[in-house]
């Protein structure tokens, strides 16, 4: 399938080449654009129950758009909310991606997602709850971020360690613990970073330069009492 990222400096989105018969999953709401041969569907992954865990266990959209050239080749615009990168990920079946609420923005087909459940020490710390996105299959797929997306490359044995506010995707074969960012508990809530994630290669952790919840944070506190 052929497919461009459009503006990747700033406020980034795809543009996809359908042929008749290709079809595209992607975020609800994420059509931008798109040609009249195009038709667009409501669908739920993995079912009620599937669509159920997404909305109430990930905070992710029950429902997917299923954007299918029905009646002829023709052209699609996507994007996502919040001012930030696009990357284009090739999975050949070898390995899957875990991604963070809102990361996930659009995939070919051979593509399938659904709820991981973290351990209950990662999930109640990591920030990121206990449910994130599975996905695996083969195929391409498209994560978004708010600010840009910078991939760290491990080598085997090597660690990093990273705010959980800036994740956006690993590689499902990565071992990683939640820690203090400090020695202590006073040290790691004043310091204004409180906990993180070490992992340890190999593999490639993709992360934000922004954090939104930071950001809506900023926000909120221009507005006392009303957000």
């Amino acid at each position: 399938m052929k497919y461009e990222i459009l503006y990747p400096e700033a406020f980034p989105i795809v543009k996809f080449f359908l042929n008749k018969g290709e079809r595209i999953k992607a975020e609800s709401d994420a059509m931008i654009a798109m040609s009249s041969t195009i038709d667009v569907e409501g669908k739920m992954e993995g079912g009620i129950l599937g669509g159920l865990a997404r909305k109430f266990l990930s905070g992710e959209s029950m429902f997917f758009q299923e954007l299918i050239a029905s009646r002829g080749a023709g052209e699609l615009l996507i994007g996502h909310s919040e001012p930030g990168g696009i990357l284009d990920l090739e999975l050949d079946g070898s390995y899957g991606l875990r991604v963070q609420k809102n990361g996930f923005l659009a995939s070919t087909e051979g593509i399938q997602i659904d709820t991981h459940v973290q351990n209950l020490a990662k999930g109640f710390f990591s920030g990121e709850g206990f449910f994130i996105l599975n996905i695996r299959g083969t195929g391409t797929v498209f994560v978004s971020s708010y600010g840009v997306i910078h991939p760290i490359n491990l080598d085997e044995g090597e660690e990093v360690i990273i705010d959980n506010g800036h994740l956006v995707a690993w590689a499902d074969y990565m071992d990683y613990s939640i820690e203090k960012a400090s020695k202590g508990y006073l040290s790691s809530f004043t310091s204004g970073e409180g906990l993180v994630c070490r992992f340890r290669g190999p593999g490639v952790i993709l992360i934000q330069t922004r954090n939104p919840d930071s950001f809506r944070g900023w926000i909120a506190s221009m507005f006392p009492g009303k957000l």
